[in-house]
């Protein structure tokens, strides 16, 4: 997980935001239980006043992952 969040705040740096930017994300888990040691890191990104969520489990994701972030930002 630190590793998607750490890749998706590369992309919104890239275009000029950071995740205060962000209104709503979408996570794709490949296993729930996974939920709880995800919603800790993701608190750690997204900061005190987080954006609209919504997490789901996939049957699984490209390349093996374990997890996938999709955001939407206001630039």
């Amino acid at each position: 997980m630190r590793l998607t969040a750490a890749v998706l705040a590369a992309v919104l740096a890239a275009a000029g935001a950071s995740f205060a930017h962000v209104t709503k994300t979408t996570i794709y888990l490949t296993d729930l239980q996974d939920f709880a040691a995800v919603n800790e890191v993701y608190a750690r990104f997204v900061g005190e006043t987080p954006p609209a969520r919504a997490t789901v489990q996939v049957a699984g994701l490209p390349k093996g992952a374990m997890v996938e972030i999709d955001a939407l930002a206001v630039v």
